[in-house]
């Protein structure tokens, strides 16, 4: 099979960026220098991540990664980044979970060192399932791997977003909270119609978006449930696997205050973009896996409760999921890689599962 060129997401150069790191690490570690830099293959499409080793008689870990705010100048994905945000974020996880996320070191706000903020982070080794070819396809570790040993992965997956939905004091995450007025829920749609607004200010809206917005609208749970704070992008490609074990927990910068069917529904859809378009490509997949009725199943046996309004909350990650991709297509198309089509909805990847979700068809 062949894609597309994988998007830009930034013109930073990291061994640059390594220099100006090894001169901030002289405030909090005299002497310390920056080596082995690396950019993992799976650098996301927002944020950006750098591994580093540390290097220092005193330094309190060796292996290291950057979190940096995305680059300014690569058209970015979010409207803002907030890094002090996603730091408090995984200190109180850590504080108050037994989920395994990395230990923060160092916090900057002032994006002079760097030139966006930051903050440095315990490197955790391990596997990820690739997006790029995406782990749906066959020759990597997890489509290779045998029908036990996904369902192992897939157990301990949703254990994290049980202990997570569990363990966390509700109250802790209320700063999460979008401005306004209206539920947990409601706060947490009209943040996304504005930040749809966002991406199409300037440039050709799209129709697929603003009929899913409808749906949602039509199809509001009679009963949104208790709040809980969402990990946000809760899927299998940020999670470090030791084994076939979770070992980190990573990108927590969408993370909100809401459902917990916030986070299954996003773990349901973005499973099935990836099986979806393999199987539009010819290949089987894995079409066994991280099923919504196994997710679903898991989850209600480890907290005792059964997750509710799930075709709503599918959809809504699946709309969700369409505007970021509209936004990196309109990024593209900034850098000159593509063309705006004469239907602007042809940009989102997976117009066509997204039609059937408004239509009642897909599942």
């Amino acid at each position: 099979m062949t894609t597309a060129p994988r998007p830009r997401t930034t013109t930073r150069d990291p061994q640059e960026l390594g220099h100006r790191l090894t001169a901030w690490l002289s405030g909090p570690l005299p002497g310390a220098r920056v080596e082995g830099i690396t950019v993992p293959d799976s650098n996301g499409m927002s944020s950006e991540t750098l591994l580093f080793d540390l290097v220092h008689p005193d330094a309190p870990v060796r292996a290291c990664a950057l979190r940096l705010a995305a680059d300014p100048a690569a058209y970015t994905v979010f409207p803002s980044y907030d890094m002090e945000r996603q730091h408090r974020v995984m200190s109180l996880v850590a504080e108050h979970t037994d989920i395994p996320v990395p230990c923060v070191r160092w916090l900057e706000t002032d994006p002079a060192p760097l030139g966006a903020p930051f903050f440095v982070m315990d490197r955790a080794e391990g596997r990820v399932p690739p997006d790029v070819m995406p782990y749906t396809y066959e020759g990597n570790w997890l489509h290779a791997a045998t029908d036990a040993e996904r369902a192992r992965l897939e157990r301990g997956t949703v254990s994290v977003l049980a202990r997570l939905h569990t363990q966390f004091p509700p109250k802790e995450a209320e700063f999460l909270l979008p401005e306004g007025s209206g539920s947990p829920l409601r706060r947490h749609v009209a943040a996304q119609r504005a930040y749809y607004a966002w991406v199409v200010k300037g440039v050709a809206p799209s129709p697929l978006i603003e009929s899913a917005f409808d749906w949602l609208d039509d199809h509001w749970p009679n009963d949104e449930g208790p709040s809980v704070l969402g990990w946000g992008d809760a899927r299998i490609g940020n999670i470090i696997y030791d084994g076939f074990d979770p070992a980190a927990v990573l990108d927590w910068e969408m993370a909100a205050y809401g459902p917990c069917e916030l986070d299954l529904g996003w773990a349901v859809y973005l499973h099935r973009f990836f099986q979806d378009l393999t199987e539009s490509f010819g290949q089987s997949g894995l079409p066994d896996f991280l099923r919504r009725e196994n997710i679903e199943g898991a989850y209600a046996s480890l907290t005792g409760h059964t997750p509710r309004d799930m075709e709503f909350h599918t959809l809504y990650a699946a709309l969700r999921h369409a505007i970021v991709m509209l936004r990196i297509a309109y990024r593209q198309v900034h850098f000159g890689e593509v063309q705006v089509p004469e239907n602007p909805d042809r940009m989102i990847l997976h117009q066509g599962s997204l039609e059937a979700m408004v239509r009642g068809t897909y599942w």
